[in-house]
């Protein structure tokens, strides 16, 4: 089992999970709809929680409930002015590290808008890359530090408002595919069965 803390500036904040419980959400955008089963396996098991960690940072959680095979490798964020990445804690059997490849989402330009990963705000698991991903049953964790006086508050309108948008790349499907994933907000109850074909959440825009 491994819990690893990198430091991906000047600050870095050890410790496995998050401070307080946050806002979860689904990755129930599809930007690539390689294979229909593997879309609805993502849509199934892999969420992401925006927690608040206290003293100016916030914490972003991805998960993979399982059981079916998958391996979120890669993590993006499209971001505007509220966040500096701060630290990664890998949870017990993933190991990732700063810098994605490749660097931005995969099929970003199909969703919409087109997703843009900021600079510098990606990660990846470490090679062997599908076993070091978030399996089912795993998780990581993303901290960043609030800036320009922003606050956790202000991370979670972003999300609504689609000014702050967070990607995955996911491998390791039995279908041998991959997917890419954005983060939107959990529906009510069958809500899902309402998604089309295409795998896209409609009524998320951001800016023009």
């Amino acid at each position: 089992m491994r819990n690893m803390c990198v430091a991906l500036g000047a600050v870095c904040v050890c410790g496995v999970g998050v401070a307080n419980a946050g806002v979860t959400y689904g990755f129930l955008e599809n930007c690539t709809n390689n294979n229909a089963g593997d879309v609805a396996i993502g849509f199934a098991q892999l969420t992401l929680e925006i927690s608040d960690a206290g003293l100016g940072f916030v914490d972003f959680t991805f998960t993979n409930s399982g059981p079916a095979a998958s391996s979120i490798t890669d993590l993006y964020w499209d971001d505007g002015t509220l966040l500096g990445l701060a630290s990664i804690t890998s949870g017990p059997g993933t190991s990732f590290s700063q810098g994605a490849t490749p660097p931005n989402l995969p099929g970003g330009n199909n969703c919409s808008p087109p997703f843009v990963a900021t600079a510098g705000f990606t990660a990846d698991s470490n090679p062997p890359a599908q076993p070091n991903g978030v399996n089912p049953g795993e998780f990581v964790t993303v901290r960043f530090s609030l800036i320009n006086g922003q606050t956790y508050a202000d991370t979670i309108a972003a999300m609504v408002s689609g000014e702050l948008r967070v990607g995955v790349h996911v491998q390791g499907f039995a279908s041998g595919g991959s997917e890419a994933f954005v983060a939107t907000l959990v529906p009510a109850p069958g809500a899902l069965a309402l998604l089309g074909a295409s795998g896209l959440l409609a009524g998320r825009r951001r800016r023009a």
